[in-house]
Parts: C-alpha cells; structure tokens; sequence
C-alpha cells in the first residue's frame, strides 16, 4: 500500500518546543490513486500535439493590423500569443525608423523581455531601464518598468522636448487597477503624446471597452479592442476527494456529484481529515500517476511553500537525466551564493522548487529557467508568482480559496483565479491544461465554483494625488493645467455625468491640499511654480519625497559617509511597519548609527506633525532597517547578516535593492548637492554586489 504523510498530534505533545518548529510527519496508510469515469474523457486529452507551421490565429493578426493606424488594447487568455503581436508590430515600426518602449510591471519581467527580445532583434536593437539596471539607453527598442516610462514623461513635459519613441506596448496591462503601482499606468497613458501608438495587453480585462472609450476620450484618437476568449489549450478542471478519487469539479456548470457529496458530508466545514497540512507527497502520487506533471502548487505562505518541498520524497528521475545537473551547474557557476542556497540539494534531489518574495532574486530566477527549460516536476509558489512571472505548466494545484493581500488574507477575485489557472497547459506542449482542486481548511468551494464561472473584474482606477507627482506636473502645467489633468483619469470618466463630476471635484480638492501644503513649505510660490527647492525636488521621485527633501535642506546628509548615508535612506523605503530583531553581535556594530538615526527622527519631528495635522500619512520610521542596511555597507558576509537578521533573505534583498533604487533619485542632485550626490555614488557601490547583482 502507498503511504500517507499526517501529523501526528501524540507524537507533538511529547516533543520539546524546538523540535516542533519543524513539521515532523508520520506514517498512515492510504488509497491508491484512482480516477472516476466521467473524468477519463478529460484525462484522454493529455499529451503533446503534433509539430505545425505556425499561423496566427484572427485576433493576432487584426490586433496587428489595428496597431500600425490606431491605438489597440488586446485582451486574449495567457498563453494565446500576445507577445507574438508585440514583436511583429516592433518590427514593423523598426522597418519605418521608429522607436518603441516596452514596459512591463516588474523588473524580473523586463529582464526577461531583455533577454527575449535580444534574441529576436539582435543586442545592438535593445536597451534596458529598470532604475537598477541602465544598457543602450539610445537603441531603437526599449523594455523597462512602467515607472521610468512615467519618470520621463515628466521630464519631457518640463524640458518641453518630445518623447523619443513613436509606439509604446503596455504588457499585463491589468496593472492599472493595482492597487499600489496602478496610478504610474494611469498617468504614462494620460501624459502620452497622442501621435504615440498605444498597445495594452493583458489576459485579464473583463471592460476592455471602458477603457478603450476612456483612452479615446484622453488621447482624440481611435482606440480598438480587440478580444480572444478561447483558450489555444483548453482548460479542465478536476477535483480530488480525501479518498485519493480523481473527478471533473463540473457537471455543466453545476458542481460535479462528488463534490457536492464531500460538501454535504463536511457540511460546510472547510476541513480537510486531521492534518494542518496537506500531504505532499499523496498529491504528487496522483499528479505522478496520472501524467498531469509539471504542476505548479499555489499555497498560502512563503513558510507553507518551503514546509511543502521540505517534505517532498526524492524524484524518481535521475538528476541527471536530460541534462538536469548540468543546466543547473551551468546557471550557477558564476554565482557560488546560489550553490549554497539551503534548497540547492533539494532543487537537484526532488525536481522541485520553492518560489516565493522571501527569496534572493538569482534564486529565483534560477528556479524560472529550470521550469521553462522542463528540468522541475514541481513548483510551490504563492499566489504572487500568477501575476507577471512566465512558467506555464501542465497542472496548477489550488489548496485555498483566499490570499494574502500584504496585510490578512481575503478571499480571491475572480481576476486573481483566472490568473493562477492561465498558467495551466503550455501551447505547442501540452493539448489541454489542468486545474486540480484539493478541498482543505482553507478551500471554499462554492466561491471557486462561482470565481471560476465568472469573467474577471473590471478594472478600476487607481490614481491619487501625491506630492512627487504634484512637483513635477507644476514644472510643465500651472494649477488649473493640472487640475484638468486629473480631470482625464479613468475614474473620472463615468458614463454617470454627476458620478464623473464628483470624482473629478474629490481629485481637484486633493490636488489643492498637497499644492497648500507645499506652498507653505515654500516648495511652491503662491503663482503655483515650484521654486529653486521645488525644482530639486521634484527629481526625488520616492514615496515619501518631502521627507527626504527636509533632511536636505536641514543638512542632515551633509557631512555623513557613504554608509551612513545608505543606512540612513533604508528606513524610507519600509512599507510594512514590521519589528525585525537582530542578533546582539551585530547590534552593538551598529551602536555609532544610533546618535545619527535619532538626530534624524528629531530633524524630522516638526514636518511629521505637521503633515499629520494636515491629514497626510508618515511612514513609522524604524531602526532595524537602518541597521541591517549600515552592516550591509559595512561588508558583512550575506550569510551572517542572514543569520543574525530575523528577517527572509528576499526581504533583506528586497530592503537593500529599494536602499538602492532611492541613492540613485540623490545622483539627480549633482548640480545642486555635488558632495551628496558622490556619497550617494559611493553607498550605492557598496551596497550593490553578490549576492544582489
């Protein structure tokens, strides 16, 4: 008989409570894996589909077509090829001189996109900007975050110069009803001049007319959408009883039998047997057994993921079977960091990867290229990695019906599920892709029957008012330009005409309030022109401008070495307000930064009440981060500061990446702050090596 993995809660009560921190199974027999009739005729779709010449399907072509006269937003299922539409379209506008911006939300995506294109159009063709990462700025094509796209069509608009570039593509266009970066598209697709060509594309745009009519209405030029709704590889979607029985999750649009029967016996209760975690290892068996690999398994935590390939049995493959060792050996020579990655021996043992933000960036992009190459079996990822990140598989696992949102768990949006699903079948690869649900503590079956039936959300806007953005808009607009400006977001246009007016009126009322307040400070005259600090900075381009503004001003920087000055950038960058603990040793290395911190806090103390009385938000500025940061600089080994900071090394990457990304808005300052400006060089120099570059 085939084993089953369970916790054993006897066996825990007789263990300390330092053996407990790790998940310690035991042994209990279970059922074979075994498939339900009505789901063979699914399963009879698995396969490789024969080689074919490729030919565009319709959309793609009229998409092109729209493209080269007219503004185009491409709503098409992931995988169905819109990438190929980007491409052709860069090649045509190439053949006519032209340049194109490629913008994408994530830096990972757009060194991929780097990468990709290079192949395509050769390396001279290609330029990259993405803030930590600045090649052939001046070539024809190119890709970088949407945030430096938005960075120079402010500076554009002040210099009063044209935009160098003639088309510009918006990959996962969906961004725009982020909640945290969807105010950066908003603003590139309102400031874009309207002889730029515009392609959005995204697999999750539920009212694509709405913003098609809305960026008509922005821009006085055609707009066209175009839609694919069939998948290139059909999509179904299976259930797995405790039982280890394989079933369709549907019948029609109803609940297969099977599943309604597991929901009447656990009445409602979303359980799953005894064990606080699901067994791993029985799911593989039946994804093994029933040829649905490679799979990627989506769970609620960075700790769940980790846990989940811990107690993951060895592959049955050889790692050395295709060439595995060798590709992995070959992507890592360079970096030894990777090597000893404490997952490294389980990447090669069990075909298998953990991905998640609590990981360094090489890690993870070793273990992308692994499962785009075919090398893993398997991936644990949370929710995060569906949106943005390109390993599509045969099979995505879903163990829960809610995610984390960066503060507590809500339940899923129809647009997170479409997204994690989209990863399931590979085109030119698999003939059909799989959804497998697996009922569990935290799995709400109904709601995924109805998430699943249901189109995507729309999309909202997410533009607000900030004082970055205020700074640089007045370099090139007077009040009343601006206000009007925010008049075109996307939240403004309403088919309701009062409903549209009353966003517009909330807008222009914040607008005024950070233009008062930056008035008083006197970073604005009272004719609405920045003044010679205004100027200045408005080149801070960060989240929390007036902040570090103030300590410029107050010459707290002036006479700090470089890596005081990275330490003491760090705190700003914080967006959770999260205590991290550092080991004693390591402290007491920081002890001479703590005089200069609190020095900091008090120079800041009359800005902050005063932005609070005012009714804007502060940021809790905290030490660890300056800390961490400081013994960074101080060229502590990565595996100590790992050892001694009680935080996720992605985390700590993360930290010292962003520490980065805000020296570099100080190297704008060079004419007015020339010996600030060097030191920001400096710290940057220090902070940015192995194994973060």
């Amino acid at each position: 008989m085939r084993k089953k993995i369970i916790d054993s809660a006897e066996k825990r009560k007789k263990q300390t409570w330092h053996q407990r921190k790790k998940w310690k199974p035991v042994v209990q027999e279970e059922s074979i894996p075994r498939a339900h009739n009505a789901v063979l005729p699914l399963l009879a779709h698995i396969g490789k589909p024969e080689p074919t010449p490729f030919v565009p399907d319709p959309f793609q072509i009229e998409a092109l077509e729209r493209i080269l006269r007219e503004d185009v937003v491409v709503s098409a299922p992931t995988g169905s090829g819109k990438t190929w539409i980007a491409v052709q379209a860069a090649k045509e506008y190439l053949v006519r001189g032209c340049g194109i911006w490629y913008a994408t939300p994530l830096k990972a995506l757009s060194n991929a996109k780097y990468e990709e294109f290079g192949e395509i159009f050769g390396r001279e063709r290609i330029g990259i900007l993405t803030g930590d990462r600045k090649e052939n700025p001046d070539a024809p094509i190119i890709v970088g975050t949407t945030e430096i796209l938005r960075n120079q069509l402010y500076d554009a608009m002040e210099s009063g110069r044209d935009l160098a570039v003639d088309i510009v593509i918006l990959d996962e266009a969906h961004y725009l009803g982020d909640i945290d970066r969807g105010v950066v598209w908003e603003e590139v697709l309102i400031y874009l001049p309207e002889r730029v060509r515009v392609l959005l594309l995204s697999a999750t745009i539920s009212n694509a007319e709405d913003v098609s009519r809305w960026l008509m209405h922005v821009r006085k030029t055609t707009c066209s959408v175009v839609q694919a709704t069939e998948r290139p590889v059909p999509l179904h979607v299976m259930f797995l009883t405790p039982q280890n029985l394989l079933t369709p999750f549907f019948r029609g649009s109803r609940l297969f039998p099977k599943v309604q029967s597991y929901l009447k016996t656990e009445k409602g209760h979303r359980r799953f047997g005894a064990s606080p975690f699901p067994d791993m290892n029985r799911i593989m068996s039946v994804l093994r057994e029933f040829q649905l690999l490679p799979a990627i398994i989506f769970l609620k935590s960075r700790a769940d993921c980790d846990k989940a390939l811990e107690s993951l049995n060895p592959s049955p493959l050889d790692p050395e079977e295709g060439g595995f060792s060798e590709a992995v050996m070959s992507e890592s020579k360079n970096f030894p960091e990777l090597s000893a990655q404490r997952q490294f021996d389980q990447l090669l043992t069990r075909r298998a990867g953990s991905h998640h933000a609590g990981q360094l960036p090489g890690w993870r992009l070793l273990i992308e290229r692994m499962m785009v190459a075919g090398h893993l079996e398997v991936i644990f990822s949370t929710s995060t990695v569906a949106a943005g990140v390109n390993f599509p598989a045969r099979t995505v696992v879903l163990l829960q019906s809610d995610r984390f949102n960066g503060r507590t768990f809500v339940d899923m949006t129809s647009t997170d599920l479409h997204q994690m699903t989209g990863r399931a079948g590979r085109r030119g690869m698999d003939n059909a892709g799989f959804t497998l649900i697996i009922p569990g503590r935290y799995m709400d079956l109904p709601l995924v029957r109805e998430l699943l039936l249901s189109e995507p959300e729309p999309l909202q806007s997410r533009i607000g008012v900030n004082f970055s953005m205020v700074l640089n808009l007045l370099l090139s607009h007077d009040p009343a330009g601006v206000q009007e400006l925010l008049g075109y977001s996307f939240s403004a246009f309403h088919v309701n005409p009062k409903r549209a007016e009353k966003v517009k009126r909330f807008l222009q009322t914040n607008f005024r309030k950070h233009l008062s307040l930056l008035q008083e400070l006197n970073y604005i005259d009272e004719k609405g022109v920045p003044t010679h600090d205004g100027r200045w900075a408005a080149r801070l381009r960060l989240d929390h401008p007036l902040l570090i503004a103030q300590l410029i001003r107050e010459r707290e920087f002036s006479d700090l070495n470089s890596k005081q000055l990275a330490a003491l950038m760090a705190p700003f960058v914080m967006d959770k307000d999260k205590e991290i603990v550092i080991s004693r040793e390591l402290w007491q290395r920081t002890n001479p930064l703590w005089k200069r911190f609190r020095s900091m806090l008090q120079k800041l103390k009359p800005l902050a009440e005063l932005l609070i009385n005012r009714g804007f938000d502060v940021p809790n500025i905290m030490f660890w981060p300056a800390a961490a940061v400081f013994l960074w600089a101080e060229e502590v080994e990565w595996g100590e500061l790992i050892e001694n900071v009680d935080a996720d090394e992605g985390d700590l990457a993360m930290l010292i990446l962003r520490t980065a990304d805000h020296l570099r808005q100080l190297l704008s300052l060079e004419k007015e702050e020339p010996k600030l400006a060097a030191t920001a060089a400096k710290a940057l120099s220090s902070l940015m090596r192995a194994p973060l570059v």
